[in-house]
This record gives C-alpha cells, structure tokens and sequence, in this order.
C-alpha cells in the first residue's frame, strides 16, 4: 500500500466482518488490516450507518448490535468524514454527470473530499477515475 489515503465503502467493511462471504472475506479483511497498519484508511458516517444495519439484519450470521457498536466504535478511530450540504450538492452533480445513485455518488463525493486517490468498491466501475479518485474493484480478477 502505497502513502495515500484509501475510502472504503460499505460492502468491503462488510465483507471484512461476514465470515460467509468467503474468499471475499478474506480479501476484504487483509485490506482492512493493510489500511489498520498503515493508518490510511478513510470512510464515512453513510458507510458507518449502512455497515451497522446490513451486519446486524442482512448477512447470513448477523452480528449482535454489541459486535456491530464495538467495531463501529474501532472505526472511529480512521478518518471519519462526514457528508455536509456541500456533499449533497456535489453528489447530485456526480449522479447527474455519471448516472450514478444518489447513495452511490454521495460515496464517491466524499471520497473525493477525504483527499483519497482509491475508493475500493465492487458497486462502481472497476478502473474508472472521477476527479483524481480511482475506482478499485479489490475482488476482480480473484475469483
């Protein structure tokens, strides 16, 4: 991992903590540990918010809301951004120009202000670079 800040989103913290997801737990939870060890790591209080519900009532062992808090609160720890009005706007453009959710494009926007150059993601265009940030699919290619 190189010096620069990475945003994951929703469903590699996911993955990182869904035992059944297999081979994509793995890969979710090295890059985890890579971004834990070397303090880059960066996410958002929307991936924060879709984390706590999808393992607590989506994956196939929920994770008890005890487990789910405790990790959140571990995550506290990495560069937590948090979506202003500013965001919205700038997420609308995004969706507008790119065809993206709403959801998705609020991701991408605050990737982009975190001052990340990779957002990792399975959701968006593996390989596509929206205003300097690089969209990563981290399972492509390990199937």
């Amino acid at each position: 991992m190189t010096g620069d800040k990475v945003f994951l989103d929703t469903n590699i913290v996911v993955y990182a903590y869904d035992i059944s997801a297999g081979k994509k737990h793995d890969v979710a939870a090295n890059l985890m540990i890579d971004l834990w060890n070397t303090g880059l790591g960066v996410i958002s209080t929307q991936v924060l918010q879709e984390f706590f519900v999808i393992v607590t009532k989506k994956i196939p062992n929920p994770l008890s809301i005890h487990k789910a808090k405790e990790i959140i609160k571990d995550l506290l720890r990495w560069d937590v951004m948090v979506p202003n009005g500013d965001t919205i706007l700038s997420a609308i453009d995004i969706t507008t120009r790119y065809k993206y959710s709403f959801w998705d494009s609020l991701i991408i926007t605050t990737a982009i202000e975190s001052g990340a150059s990779v957002l990792f993601t399975e959701d968006l265009s593996d390989g596509q670079t929206i205003k300097g940030l690089k969209i990563k699919n981290p399972f492509r290619n390990r199937s």
